[in-house]
């Protein structure tokens, strides 16, 4: 993957495609016997990757010159894809692939992006992010600098053991980006999965849904992972997480923007068509004020993600802005989303439409990639060092 292209028009192109791939051919399987609890089914994922390749909006964030779309026109085109939970799935925009092909495609080397990047671009695999340690065993969590799996250089082999937990997605992927720690400290390896070193302890059971292969517990002993599939250099990782998540972070800001306003559409539609008390819900204040407050959240949260895109257009890390709009983001949907579950009342907590499931993802999404409390303990910090500044002048 090359260096970014801005291009509205074509941006704009892409992302009506996308959307209408998306209405017209994803939404139908939002109810499929394929759709488990621990996410869709690996056969569930290939037929729609099938039909979105055939659709030719396949991984439409990277174009078939292998450049990347620039964040601000990623934005339009992922809001697309999240129209419904099972889009990203579908269109391969999704966590955690979206992100480690944006990890790879910056800091792999061409044997590695060969290795590894091409089969995730194509859809034909997934991946996995493995960082986070089990909280009761004292790991890396919020705080990555807890991280307690290690890395051993064993001849021209890193030998790697430790704990992960809540990694997505480990469960049916055939690439990992495993995180651990040497002597120089943080380091980043690609492996092929699966790999008997690295066991599945169990599936969580979690409030989300929509991703494949859900969120593991894993072991890792003695894996022997090739000197050359190390990202960077031994100590770097850090820097490298740093490179996939502040963009990451946008990136779900973005797809779950699609969710939320999906669902405001859907509660919009059910208190223009139900009736109470003699007139339509949406005829009643305390109904209409409720759509009126999404209308609002949802282009605040719209200013946010385009705001937050620019800024890494310039090629700034944008840690302190992804961190803002990450929280306002998480925040707005969430409130998107309560409003159009109290809208639809117990029809709004069934599963006859996908309102109930974009809350649960929705409130999940609060968490990770960083809780909102961390993200504001972060920026509160900020706060701190800048007056430091003011008051040292």
């Amino acid at each position: 993957m090359s260096e970014t292209q801005q291009n509205p028009a074509l941006a704009r192109e892409i992302a009506a495609r996308v959307e209408a791939f998306v209405r017209n051919v994803v939404a139908l399987y939002e109810h499929d016997a394929r759709l488990g609890s621990h996410g869709p089914s690996e056969d569930l994922v290939t037929e729609l990757r099938t039909k979105a390749k055939a659709a030719g909006v396949l991984t439409p964030h990277i174009l078939p010159d292998g450049s990347h779309l620039s964040q601000r026109d990623t934005a339009a085109v992922l809001k697309a894809s999240g129209l419904s939970p099972l889009g990203p799935v579908a269109v391969n925009t999704m966590a955690p692939d979206e992100g480690n092909m944006y990890l790879i495609g910056k800091v792999g080397s061409p044997d590695l992006k060969a290795r590894f990047l091409a089969a995730l671009v194509s859809g034909d695999a997934r991946s996995a992010f493995f960082m986070t340690e089990p909280a009761d065993e004292g790991g890396a969590g919020s705080d990555p600098s807890m991280m307690k799996t290690t890395a051993v250089r064993d001849g021209d082999h890193w030998v790697v053991n430790g704990r992960k937990a809540f990694i997505t997605g480990a469960q049916g992927a055939k690439v990992g980006i495993v995180m651990a720690k040497s002597d120089d400290g943080a380091c980043m390896f690609l492996v092929e999965l699966p790999d008997p070193a690295i066991r599945i302890d169990r599936v969580l059971d979690t409030i989300d849904s929509s991703m494949p292969g859900g969120h593991s517990v894993v072991t890792i002993d003695d894996l022997r992972i090739p000197a050359d599939q190390m990202l960077g250099q031994s100590g770097e990782g850090f820097k490298y997480a740093q490179i996939r998540l502040s963009p990451a972070r946008l990136s779900h800001c973005m797809r779950w923007y699609g969710s939320a306003a999906r669902a405001h559409e859907i509660a919009s539609n059910y208190a223009f068509r139900r009736e109470a008390f003699g007139r339509k819900l949406i005829d009643h204040e305390g109904v209409g004020f409720m759509l009126a407050e999404n209308m609002i959240d949802l282009k605040q949260a719209e200013l946010m993600i385009d705001w937050c895109a620019d800024v890494l257009d310039t090629g700034s890390l944008g840690t302190v802005e992804s961190s803002m709009t990450k929280v306002a983001v998480s925040e707005a949907l969430m409130r998107v989303a309560d409003r159009c579950v109290q809208v639809m009342g117990g029809t709004g907590v069934s599963g006859d439409t996908v309102v109930e499931q974009v809350y649960r993802e929705i409130r999940a999404f609060r968490i990770y990639d960083g809780p909102t409390e961390v993200h504001k303990w972060s920026l509160a910090k900020k706060i701190k060092r800048d007056q430091a500044m003011v008051q040292s002048v």
